[in-house]
């Protein structure tokens, strides 16, 4: 009998105009490989985050979608909300 116990990148989303990277992170609990249970954590990344502790799937994503464009329109964004 062997329990294991992973976590996997169970979803990556891509959402709004500042194009916020949305992440489900998967943890499942399998016992024979059979699944018994599984847990999900999600967080959001914005494009002014630091994102090398992420997976590289969700780097690669947050790379293509984070132009220069989108990063300025962002930081516009927060300097507008300070005022």
């Amino acid at each position: 009998m062997a329990i294991t116990k992973t976590t996997e990148i169970g979803k990556v989303e891509v959402v709004g105009q500042y194009k916020a990277v949305q992440v489900r992170t998967d943890t499942v609990i399998k016992e024979d490989g059979t699944e018994l249970s599984r847990k999900y954590h999600r967080h959001v990344l914005h494009p002014n985050m630091d994102i090398s502790g992420e997976d590289a799937e969700v780097q690669a994503v947050c790379n293509a979608v984070w132009t220069d464009d989108v990063k300025a329109a962002w930081n516009t964004f927060l300097e507008n909300e300070k005022t």
